[in-house]
């Protein structure tokens, strides 16, 4: 088994991850999808094995563009979605995760958190960790080839 936090559109707005940072320090993985890149760039100095970055449309000097994760029996892509016009819908993003082989799709960008399953892929985007009003991350268990997403306000 292994456990994730998934995180995005963090903004600059670190006030929100340092209130979880005892969670992302004893998790096995943490994922930043993007817009607030840097905000995790010391976390990742000290955790280099269990941190992924991605870039997303604000960001402009770090991050990866896509890269997909293999853990246990299930492929994921990760990515910040502007690129797949998420805020139109998901198809797009679940065929790029479907043509990679992927089980799950995890993208931000539009600061709305969301559990959806399309055409076959499960698609989960953490809402955004530097929201004023409503912060949130996502806690990602895999388990062999089971998932389980949760959605969990930042207070």
């Amino acid at each position: 088994m292994k456990t994730f936090v998934i995180l995005s559109d963090s903004h600059g707005r670190k006030r929100n991850l340092e209130k979880i940072m005892p969670l992302l320090a004893e998790n096995d993985f943490v994922i930043h999808l993007g817009d607030g890149s840097a905000d995790l760039r010391d976390f990742m100095r000290e955790n280099p094995e269990k941190v992924y970055i991605l870039k997303g449309n604000c960001d402009f000097s770090y991050g990866a563009e896509e890269l997909t994760i293999d853990v246990e029996k299930v492929r994921i892509l990760c990515c910040h979605g502007h690129k797949y016009g998420v805020k139109s819908g998901l198809s797009r993003l679940a065929a790029r995760a479907a043509e990679l082989g992927c089980d799950v799709a995890l993208y931000g960008h539009t600061h709305r958190a969301d559990i959806s399953t399309v055409d076959g892929v499960l698609c989960i985007n953490p809402g955004s960790a530097g929201d004023y009003a409503a912060p949130s991350y996502c806690y990602l268990v895999v388990h062999g080839d089971k998932v389980t997403p949760t959605i969990v306000p930042i207070r």
